[in-house]
């Protein structure tokens, strides 16, 4: 019996009952669709983190009172709402003990709480408008890039002036048709000349990175206080060679600054990219084998589901066996009959659940405005998961049905 013949019954046998046979196939489908969407998801996120995606700029690592994954204004655990703040005084105190050791040394104050709204001319922003306090290593420490203007600088700084750098969506809202440098807007309340623009850097994870304006650290203070402020510090090594050097003697001068003991912990947070993509490749680990496990038990309950299927379809078509016996078929060639029938409704519950698991992968990547991508690995392992599953599951009910006596099956009513 050709294999070609095999499958064409195959396929007859299974369109006869086509309601049972997609049921069966579904099961399939569900387990497949779990993990493939959630590794499509995961996959295209890790891609893009590699790819650029960065929360720093390069050979940069930064101090913190709070860990990069948890807001100052959010519901943070005690013991880093008990922490100590690191004060502005803090802050230009470890500047001074790195001088000569650091390329770029970035003092910055996010103005969480503010709700920032700029407006000129009537226009205004919507008022989510990040107001960031900061020094001219700003841009360098968060991978921005100037547009056009310039930057803030060491004087703006020291003097407190009413400046802004903004970013290129406040440019879009309010200066359409014009030029803003040189103009005044106000922000929350208090009046600015804007003397830079930032290039677009778009949007990571769904949150737009051009919807802010940075001022002077000391003009952000004066504006909007200082008391319950904590200042984070991001410090560029001159290279990457000379990284870990840098590192280990940040670590001591902030220390030093923040007066901690010899035999005292740190009482701050250090991250870096490389710590902050290790934190998403660990909680990615987790959601994967999460996700394995939950599409493991979904497999082998459809995986039963196939054999409760084939055995009762073994039952039904007793005596076609018996007739195929008669007239000359083998007891491989009913094998592999029953076989094909439980491969193939698997393999077309995995090619559904996979084509389904990557639009739905995709679809949530492309929400939170990452590259998509096509999980070639996980399509493949799953199709041979698939075909594992319904010859596993399929083979005892082919074996039952190529072992019938053709005398006893023609008698079977």
């Amino acid at each position: 019996m050709q294999f070609s013949e095999t499958i064409t019954m195959a396929l007859g046998s299974l369109g006869v009952n086509k309601l049972r046979s997609g049921l069966t196939m579904f099961g399939i489908t569900i387990g497949v669709f779990s993990v493939i969407s959630v590794m499509t998801a995961i996959g295209a996120l890790q891609y893009s983190i590699e790819n650029g995606l960065s929360f720093l700029g390069s050979n940069i690592f930064q101090f913190a009172k709070y860990p990069a994954n948890v807001s100052a204004g959010g519901n943070v655990k005690k013991k880093y709402q008990n922490r100590r703040n690191i004060t502005y005084q803090q802050a230009l105190h470890y500047q001074k003990l790195m001088e000569g050791n650091a390329r770029e040394i970035c003092l910055k104050c996010f103005g969480y709480e503010v709700k920032g709204q700029a407006v000129y001319n009537g226009v205004k922003t919507t008022p989510n408008l990040l107001v960031v306090g900061a020094n001219r290593g700003f841009l360098t420490a968060n991978a921005y890039t100037l547009g056009y203007g310039r930057n803030v600088n060491d004087e703006d700084v020291e003097l407190a002036r009413n400046v802004i750098v903004v970013g290129k969506i406040v440019e879009k809202r309010l200066f359409p048709h014009e030029t803003p440098i040189g103009k005044m807007v106000r922000v929350t309340g208090h009046t600015y000349t804007i003397i830079g623009v930032l290039a677009e850097k778009g949007t990571a994870f769904g949150q737009s990175q051009d919807d802010l304006c940075i001022m002077p650290i000391t003009r952000f203070f004066e504006d909007f206080g200082s008391a319950k402020r904590t200042v984070n510090i991001a410090t560029q090594a001159p290279s990457t060679e000379t990284y870990n050097a840098t590192f280990d003697k940040a670590v001591g001068a902030m220390r030093i600054a923040r007066g901690l003991r010899a035999d005292q912990e740190n009482d701050f947070e250090i991250y870096s990219n490389d710590s902050l993509k290790s934190a998403f490749v660990s909680v990615a680990g987790v959601v994967r084998v999460g996700a394995f496990v939950i599409s493991f038990i979904a497999l082998v309950a459809a995986g039963i589901g196939i054999m409760n299927i084939m055995l009762v379809s073994v039952t039904e078509r007793t005596k076609e066996i018996g007739v195929r016996k008669s007239i000359g078929a083998r007891s491989k060639d009913i094998l592999r009959q029953f076989l094909t029938e439980a491969v193939f409704i698997s393999e077309a519950g995995g090619i559904l659940g996979i084509i389904l698991g990557i639009i739905v992968g995709d679809l949530l990547a492309a929400w939170l405005k990452v590259d998509l991508i096509f999980p070639y690995g996980w399509a493949i392992a799953g199709l041979l998961v698939c075909s594992v599953i319904g010859i596993g599951f399929g083979l005892y009910p082919a074996y039952r049905a190529a072992s019938l006596d053709p005398i006893e099956a023609l008698r079977y009513e």
